[in-house]
């Protein structure tokens, strides 16, 4: 692997995954992984742009900014690109009238959508919601609609939260997808509209950032499928055979955010 020097050199624009990079989600809102807080202040006060990028799909955007903000970040909605308001505005784009199956932390952030009639399925990370009764009316709007057009908040397989690993929505996206005989529409990484997204409103170039993240597939080969460069950390929901993953290799690999900002800081934008 090429030294740190050339793999970062050029790098203007940071985006960072929240969970497992920044915090482990779980009772009591969580916990922040340790020296991340100071990792993103420094990365802040830096001339690099830095922009979050979420796959967080059971909180609204303005519930995950206060309860990082409690956690010590310093970080503003405005900052933060997130599968849901994304998905809202294809909603109204192409007037698409959802059936929500999604988490009660989430369903604010489509307020001001209509869900009369539906012709469409909108699956989130719903958590303790995705009873059989509720995947079954999912299946059957889908299965009654002419064009069945089902939106996922993501495909992630599974996620850390301080009690351990849990069950992410792409499995029940996969269970819709393979009933109805369709694809989902995936809002959220890896989703390449989705990274560009976040590039575009931080204004730099694909070739120009870095994503750091804890999934190898979410988020390295997400980022790394839209010309960008990936750090994967060793915090969330790292696995030591993610180091060994037969379609996707990383940049680099850090022991977590801390030592990530330590390596741009020394090597990034020259």
């Amino acid at each position: 692997m090429a030294a740190w020097g050339e793999r970062l050199a050029g790098v203007r624009g940071v985006l960072l995954d929240i969970s497992g990079v920044l915090y482990d989600s779980g009772e009591g809102g969580g916990v922040p992984i340790a020296g991340s807080v100071e990792a993103v202040a420094r990365l802040k006060q830096s001339r690099l742009k830095v922009r979050f990028c979420t796959n967080e799909s059971q909180k609204s955007r303005g519930h995950l900014v206060g309860l990082l903000r409690h956690l010590g970040y310093d970080i503003s909605e405005g900052e933060v690109t997130a599968p849901a308001p994304a998905a809202c505005l294809i909603l109204r784009e192409r007037g698409l009238r959802p059936h929500l199956l999604v988490h009660d932390g989430v369903r604010s952030e489509f307020a001001q959508v209509d869900t009369s009639n539906p012709n469409c399925v909108v699956i989130a990370d719903a958590g303790e919601d995705f009873s059989y009764q509720n995947m079954n009316k999912a299946f059957q709007v889908l299965m009654e609609l002419e064009n069945p057009v089902l939106i996922s908040l993501g495909r992630g397989r599974y996620y850390k939260e301080t009690s351990g690993l849990m069950l992410d929505v792409g499995a029940y996206t996969k269970a819709l997808e393979y009933a109805c005989g369709i694809e989902a529409e995936v809002v959220g990484k890896p989703s390449p509209e989705f990274f560009k997204s976040a590039l575009q409103q931080m204004g730099v170039e694909a070739h120009q950032a870095v994503m750091i993240g804890d999934d190898i597939v979410g988020d390295v080969g997400g980022a790394q499928r839209c010309g960008m460069r990936a750090l994967q950390v060793r915090t969330g929901k790292f696995r030591p055979s993610d180091e060994r993953h037969p379609e996707v290799k990383a940049d680099g690999y850090v022991d977590n955010l801390a030592e990530a900002v330590d390596l741009l800081l020394q090597h990034a934008d020259k």
